[in-house]
């Protein structure tokens, strides 16, 4: 059985991903918004830098040897990890709000439950079936009793919102699927592999707007925030969450990710989109009961 040192460290290392992430939604919107760069560009862009900074790691750790089959199983990972579910939400963030897109994320937790259950054999228990269904509703009652500003705020559309659902589904697979290929390598040596695959994937495909970008004509604020995702969402987030993969079940992992609408929800606040209410605090209550219970499931433990 795993120490509680290294699941703390596991649990710290995901949930600082998932804080990432949130702020990781706002900042996709306003670049999507700015139509100054394609899904597929801002993919190529995080992709690169994350291999770049990845395979530079890698280079004062012992070295691995990865066999044939494992890196055809780590292609494979980075395509349903990496490629599809970063190209279904860059997709998707175009074509709905950014409140829709963190309530479909809560979904997620739910996914990973049943392809564990029916990938890695992990029980669904009373108690983790419960604090799935608690967080799930404290996130709903979170998104539902946040205030919108009507000033000139689209409306998400049927494609947007059926592009995240797809989005939630390929990591949910990715996270109960490759749990054990994940566990056999160091973090760095598994997301170098994972990131030069999903480059090669992409940037084929987007020569013509890589060499048509023109940086010196755009705002320093989308520099900036196109700096954040090839840094934070990208290299420091996919570094946390396969150290997290290897110390807890994908269930749990998975649960931190209602995370990501609760920092969406603290940013409009502070810049006053939204206000405190007592729903909210309701909603955080849930949300984190909902958490310790999968913690404390037995079926989470290991």
């Amino acid at each position: 059985m795993m120490n509680t040192d290294a699941k703390w460290i596991g649990h710290l290392s995901v949930a600082a991903a998932y804080t990432i992430f949130g702020f990781n939604i706002i900042i996709c919107k306003d670049l999507a918004n700015a139509n100054w760069i394609s899904p597929l560009g801002l993919f190529c862009f995080r992709s690169a830098a994350a291999a770049l900074l990845f395979w530079l790691c890698s280079l004062f750790l012992p070295k691995e040897k990865v066999p044939p089959k494992d890196m055809l199983m780590i292609f494979f990972a980075s395509m349903l990890g990496l490629y599809l579910t970063q190209m279904l939400f860059l997709k998707a963030i175009i074509l709905t709000t950014p409140v829709d897109v963190s309530i479909i994320t809560a979904i997620t937790p739910i996914l990973v439950m049943f392809v564990a259950a029916a990938y890695l054999k992990e029980p669904i228990t009373l108690k983790k079936a419960g604090g799935v269904a608690l967080s799930f509703v404290g996130i709903v009652l979170l998104i539902l009793n946040t205030v919108h500003s009507d000033n000139g705020v689209a409306h998400s559309q049927p494609l947007g919102i059926l592009l995240m659902v797809l989005n939630c589904t390929c990591f949910a697979l990715y996270l109960g699927l490759f749990k054990r290929l994940i566990g056999r390598y160091h973090v760095v040596t598994f997301m170098k592999w994972m990131f030069l695959f999903s480059l090669l994937a992409s940037v084929p495909f987007n020569l013509t707007e890589l060499r048509q970008l023109d940086f010196s004509a755009v705002p320093v604020r989308w520099v900036w925030e196109l700096a954040y995702l090839m840094l934070c969402s990208t290299f420091l987030a996919y570094l946390f969450i396969p150290i997290g993969q290897k110390r807890l079940r994908p269930t749990v992992v998975s649960m931190y990710s209602y995370l990501q609408p609760m920092i969406a929800c603290a940013v409009s606040i502070a810049i006053g989109m939204d206000r405190i209410t007592w729903q909210k605090l309701v909603a955080a209550v849930l949300v984190f009961a909902g958490v310790i219970l999968v913690n404390r499931s037995r079926a989470a433990a290991g």
